[in-house]
């Protein structure tokens, strides 16, 4: 969560870089990419896989070999003898063997090709995806069509683009510090409800003849306050839709609502060209909606992360009874 303060300096940042780039657009696009090529390349020999991914498809080597390397590099010693095991190769009581092995075989030829399909197969993930992905569509509106709509406000564009974006960095400190406190489902509602209220607040106001400048600033608090909120939304929702859906079928589940996000940044440029108010109605009307779906989430706090799709069925099983 803490990688979301650099995007918000790099918002900060770009919004300085375009001031010296006014006369041309390409050298601000040249200028602004050669960053990003320099990372990909540095960061390359500093990523894998992760234990948890390899261990689900049955490759215990690898996910031990990772884990070795994670504890040579925090000085740490890690263990001889240790092996890992998936819930499912664990044996249980005589009665329950039977069982186990059927769910054993039944995951070990799917996990290594499971895909958005298993999501939607599943009723309990297939409702999570849906509502993951309303959300965050609404919140990438919301969000990024804010971020636009600093042209919209008659103010010094330069000077408003950096302001929202240093209004982003408090709301991710509070979102770490309320998260493991107050749990997903409140933090993400209470946020989402509070960038809508404030948007709704922005689209009554009408700057008058006279007081008209006085006017722009408090419709542009309004903004700078709906977009804080809905900062630590998305912020949030990393963590969130990531803890909602079990280990095998995650990154397809991510990848859904990834692209929604991407579609919601594809709508705010839309959304943003109908004029002074209207934006903001929209902005209000998306962010208390997606306010009103996280309440048919589960909380996640506090609750086990499920490799398998069987052992997240099992799971919500025994949450029922």
């Amino acid at each position: 969560m803490s990688t979301f303060y650099f995007f918000s300096g790099g918002i900060a940042a770009l919004a300085g870089v375009a001031a010296l780039f006014q006369s041309s657009w390409r050298a601000l696009y040249v200028f602004t990419s050669l960053p990003s090529l320099a990372f990909a390349l540095a960061v390359l020999p500093f990523v894998s896989e992760s234990p948890r991914w390899f261990l689900v498809r049955h490759r215990a080597h690898d996910a031990l070999r990772v884990l070795r390397d994670i504890a040579s590099k925090n000085g740490r010693v890690f263990p001889d003898g240790v092996t890992l095991k998936l819930d499912d190769d664990v044996e249980e009581d005589d009665e329950n063997v039977d069982k186990n092995n059927k769910v054993e075989e039944q995951e070990r030829n799917s996990a290594s090709d499971s895909s958005i399909l298993d999501v939607f197969r599943s009723r309990t993930t297939r409702a999570r995806l849906v509502l993951s992905v309303l959300i965050n569509l609404l919140c990438s509106v919301v969000y990024y069509g804010l971020s636009l709509n600093v042209v919209n406000l008659k103010t010094n564009l330069y000077v408003s683009v950096a302001i929202n974006s240093l209004a982003e960095m408090p709301a991710y400190l509070l979102t770490a510090l309320l998260l493991d406190r107050f749990g997903r489902k409140p933090l993400g509602i209470g946020t989402m409800l509070l960038s809508g209220a404030f948007c709704i607040a922005g689209s009554l106001i009408v700057p008058g003849a006279g007081a008209g400048g006085a006017m722009r600033i408090v419709r542009m608090g309004c903004g700078v306050v709906g977009i804080f909120g809905m900062a630590a939304t998305y912020n949030l929702l990393f963590i969130y839709t990531a803890e909602l859906f079990p280990t095998v079928v995650r990154n397809a589940a991510l990848g859904c609502t990834s692209q929604a996000s991407q579609m919601g940044a594809i709508l705010a440029p839309l959304v943003v060209v109908l004029g002074e108010r209207v934006p903001f109605a929209v902005f209000g009307v998306s962010g208390i909606v997606g306010g009103l779906l996280v309440f048919y989430l589960p909380e996640t706090m506090n609750k086990p992360l499920y490799d398998t799709m069987a052992g997240l069925e099992e799971g919500e099983k025994t949450v029922l009874k």
